[in-house]
């Protein structure tokens, strides 16, 4: 007996509610296309880091904003207030906004403004890409150099243009996916160590990323493609600490470098200031930011930067909440420093490298 159209698909999307087509690049692009400003900032951001990668240029990196971008308005007022610390600070720190719109999560929760736009639960994907790629194209537009997490290898292809560095989280670093899309990247990329404060997954990472590799893909219009690429050499390694231990002291440094060189990975390392590098609380990154200036201070070579969290007010909000119960300028995820103890630690830097 033949089988019906709906008896042979029956076993077919069990458990999915609905299919929704997305807005491919090349139509995103002409909706909403990227001005020669920030294409220029974009450029000249990548080489000069490229530049610091290298040992070409001296100056020190600070990768600092909210740990997530939840409202528009607030996002602008921050790159504002960057901007002019930017320009005062320029000739020694090279300073990139933190501009994050996706969130890991351990369980479930907000996953960022891209996932959920509205902060309601209507998780509008479409118009979180949109709003995150103008949100990225204005600050650029700015002249302010600008850095996220790709957590969602889709949206790299949406996002990464408009950067001009990309971090591989703790969670996704030892992902083959993510390695496999790093290597394709036009960006320079920062690998973290895993949660448990495991350096190998970075290097492995990072050896994984310079290599060519070949994996399936979505191109410019939308069609899944075989994309092959030729590797990406501008990476390198971020200590964000392990669960309940910090490693950017001057000890952990040396373990690193004694790694990395064992790895023949690049001698280039970034501390972030935050997540268990400070106990997860905010009000430590600056002791965290004044160790590795002091390391600085006595001529280390390796370590080339820093992330800070900082928001316009300090620490965080419950979330879920009504929007318009949300105060202005506080981050819903993780604690942030305000701008003014981003802007101390920021002049500290300045005066004493």
């Amino acid at each position: 007996m033949k089988k019906t159209v709906s008896q042979q698909k029956e076993h077919v999307n069990v458990n999915i509610k609905k299919f929704e087509s997305l807005i491919n690049l090349n139509e995103i692009r002409q909706e909403i296309p990227q001005p020669p400003t920030s294409q220029a900032t974009i450029l000249k951001g990548r080489k000069e880091f490229k530049k610091i990668l290298h040992g070409e240029d001296h100056r020190f990196v600070v990768i600092t904003g909210p740990c997530s971008i939840h409202d528009e308005k607030a996002a602008y007022e921050y790159a504002d207030k960057l901007k002019v610390l930017n320009d005062k600070y320029q000739d020694k720190l090279l300073i990139m906004m933190r501009v994050y719109f996706e969130k890991p999560r351990t369980t479930t929760g907000w996953k960022g403004l891209i996932n959920d736009p509205f902060l309601n639960n209507t998780l509008n994907i479409q118009h979180g890409i949109k709003l995150s790629r103008k949100i990225l194209i204005n600050i650029s537009n700015r002249g302010l150099y600008t850095a996220t997490e790709i957590l969602d290898p889709i949206t790299a292809a949406y996002l990464s243009e408009l950067v001009v560095w990309v971090a591989i989280g703790a969670r996704t670093t030892e992902s083959q996916i993510h390695r496999e899309m790093v290597s394709g990247l036009s960006t320079p990329v920062g690998f973290k160590n895993g949660t448990n404060g495991n350096l190998d997954i970075a290097c492995n990472a990072i050896n994984s990323a310079k290599a060519s590799h070949s994996f399936l893909g979505v191109d410019d219009d939308g069609r899944v493609n075989v994309i092959r690429t030729r590797g990406n050499p501008h990476t390198h390694i971020v200590l964000r600490g392990g669960i309940g231990k910090p490693n950017y002291s001057k000890s952990a440094i040396l373990e690193t470098e004694k790694l990395l060189s064992k790895n023949q990975c690049p001698l280039k390392i970034m501390v972030d200031c935050s997540h268990d590098n400070s106990g997860k609380n905010h009000e430590k990154q600056a002791s965290v930011a004044k160790d590795i200036l002091k390391q600085k201070m006595e001529k280390n070579q390796s370590i080339f930067g820093i992330m800070l969290e900082s928001h316009l007010s300090p620490g965080n909000q419950p979330f879920p909440q009504a929007k318009d119960k949300l105060k202005y300028g506080v981050s819903i995820t993780d604690k942030c420093i305000d701008f003014e103890e981003n802007e101390k630690i920021l002049d500290l830097l300045y005066k004493n490298l």
